[in-house]
């Protein structure tokens, strides 16, 4: 596959947790065939990431590569943007009581 052929996505990383490899979701428009209304639709790919320099919610540019292994057919490229997302548990999250009133 030359180096013109290849094809180049933009996404957002959803996870982090396999060893040298991110997953990319990569949104995509289309219209919907009866009311015409465009439709989001969402891709995964399982993409290569060598230093291990992706964080979750970074927008990163991905590239088709030869296969390196069984669902990883992408490379990143380049981080467009870095973002900064807290890890929150759920017993971290605490939601506001009302006290009866009366």
């Amino acid at each position: 596959m030359s180096e013109v052929n290849r094809k180049v996505r933009v996404g957002t990383v959803v996870s982090t947790k396999m060893l040298h490899t991110v997953v990319v979701s990569v949104e995509w428009r289309q219209r919907h065939r009866l009311y015409q209304k465009r439709v989001r639709r969402f891709s995964k790919f399982n993409a290569h990431d060598e230093g291990g320099s992706c964080g979750v919610g970074d927008q990163v540019r991905i590239t088709e590569t030869r296969p390196l292994s069984k669902t990883k057919r992408w490379r990143i490229t380049e981080i467009l943007q870095r973002r900064d997302v807290p890890e929150l548990k759920p017993a971290e999250i605490t939601i506001p009581t009302e006290e009866p009133q009366g």
